[in-house]
């Protein structure tokens, strides 16, 4: 009970910190907050507006490509959703993936229960990706494969930090955490999950089509939206992190095969998978 109630503080330091990010202050004392967080974390600005455009750090975590990146023609070809790192991925044993090496998350529970047990059917034995976002990646996430989605379950939950070094002492941190499942579908039929995980000072996490999602509200009741006909095109903008966090991704058994690995720095429109 104790390790919840101390947990639960996250929430609150993080919202917290989402108005200290959104607070305009007077522009040279903004510039000279974005340059050191620049500076700090190491961010390459090279496709994006010099730091003085940016006129709070949230915009600065939340910035735009100024140009696109161009996608595979092939349509076989599925790439990464985010600027990140890759912490784990392989096959499910069954229902369980790995967070990291020796921690385990069941994905029925990640999924919940109003995921249907036939769907939940379709991913044992699949394959599983972590896309970690640290402090200084691109913020933006974007539609891996031309993708229909059917359903979107907001989790309220806690926001433990999502770094290898929590990753290697909470066990199944992705099921505590506040998450946004994604039920979707590929142009093959193919069904797939991506889920979004907060974490400790993600102020907000975003979807670009629907704005009823709305994360780190002290909110405790879970939200489930359906759709009938959403349909998404590869590297169209899915939502941002107004900070790092995790994406994960589930394939069904069958359906991908795996083209990276662990440890490895991706970028959005990069190839990670290939339909089968």
């Amino acid at each position: 009970m104790n390790k919840i109630i101390k947990a639960a503080w996250t929430n609150g330091i993080s919202r917290g910190f989402g108005k200290f990010a959104s607070y305009k202050f007077p522009a040279l004392i903004q510039h000279g907050f974005n340059a050191i967080y620049v500076k700090t974390m190491g961010v390459d600005m090279s496709n994006f507006h010099p730091l003085n455009h940016y006129e709070t750090l949230n915009l600065l975590f939340t910035r735009e490509l100024l140009y696109a990146r161009e996608m595979p023609k092939d349509p076989t070809v599925i790439v990464s959703p985010a600027d990140s790192l890759i912490s784990e991925l392989g096959d499910l044993k069954e229902s369980t993936a790995l967070q990291i090496k020796d921690f385990q998350y069941c994905i029925k529970e990640l999924l919940t229960e109003h995921i249907s047990d036939k769907n939940k059917e379709r991913v044992i034995d699949g394959k599983f990706i972590n896309f970690y976002l640290s402090p200084k990646d691109y913020h933006r996430y974007h539609v891996p494969t031309d993708m229909r989605v059917t359903k979107i379950i907001h989790v309220p939950g806690l926001l433990y930090p999502v770094n290898f070094t929590y990753l290697r002492k909470v066990h199944s941190l992705f099921v505590k955490n506040e998450r946004v499942v994604l039920e979707c579908f590929d142009n093959t039929g193919k069904l797939f999950y991506m889920i979004l995980v907060g974490a400790l000072n993600v102020g907000k996490m975003t979807l670009s089509f629907e704005p009823k999602v709305e994360t780190n509200i002290d909110a405790s009741e879970l939200k489930v939206y359906e759709y009938d006909d959403l349909h998404l095109k590869k590297g169209d903008e899915l939502g941002m992190f107004k900070m790092g966090s995790t994406v994960v991704m589930i394939f069904e058994e069958g359906s991908v095969n795996l083209a990276s690995e662990v440890g490895k720095k991706v970028r959005f429109g990069e190839e990670i998978a290939t339909k089968l």
